[in-house]
């Protein structure tokens, strides 16, 4: 704790509480103290059960995935209301975890919108890399009822996960770009010069012609 605190930077704490986050650390240099530290699990959930942000990110990087329990992925998840928090735990920790699945099917039907997006982040990953057993259009006819009106998070995880149909899956690639250009959600999102949109039917448009090599 004393080391992060000596990371701690105004300027950088400033920018990421402009994303929701309460941390002033580097995270280029977050990393290289994870390189050092290696996999410590025990260290990771005392990091873990500090509350702070930047304690937090640490143990994401340090813990081993597999050892959590089903129940335990659960607490953590909904006491990871910080986004980059909510974002590792997911992406790192949560997809590597033999729980994930299970997890998904509890995270989606959560009243929580916050929850409910990290379950649509890991439907969103097996659209993309394990779509057997999903039921694509089912879930086209979700986001089509309900992303125009989801809070923030949860409409973001929807909208990538409608432009990960429309990507990964050719017979539904029409109805997905229909659906986005009928919602228009994100279409006004400021993009920066050379990124793609996170408007889905450009999303899906760029994606696809960079595969295609159109």
């Amino acid at each position: 704790m004393a080391e992060l605190a000596v990371l701690e930077d105004p300027k950088a704490r400033a920018v990421n509480e402009k994303h929701g986050d309460d941390h002033g650390v580097n995270l280029g240099k977050l990393r290289a103290l994870a390189k050092r530290l290696k996999t410590q699990q025990e260290l990771a959930q005392q990091l873990w059960a500090t509350g702070d942000t930047a304690a937090r990110l640490l143990a994401i990087l340090i813990c081993r995935p597999k050892a959590f329990a089903r129940d335990e992925l659960d607490v953590m998840l909904r006491q990871a209301r910080r986004p980059k928090v909510h974002d590792w735990l997911v992406n790192y920790v949560v997809k590597k975890s033999p729980h994930a699945e299970e997890l998904r099917l509890v995270w989606s039907a959560d009243p929580d919108p916050v929850v409910a997006s990290a379950g649509w982040a890991l439907t969103t990953e097996r659209v993309a890399k394990k779509p057997e057993g999903l039921d694509l259009a089912a879930l086209l006819d979700v986001i089509e009822a309900e992303m125009k009106d989801a809070p923030d998070r949860l409409q973001w995880a929807m909208n990538h996960c409608l432009a990960q149909i429309g990507i990964e899956h050719p017979a539904y690639r029409a109805r997905a770009i229909g659906i986005g250009e009928r919602l228009e959600v994100l279409k006004d999102y400021p993009t920066p010069p050379g990124c793609t949109s996170p408007y889905a039917p450009v999303w899906i448009t760029e994606l696809v012609r960079r595969r295609e090599g159109a």
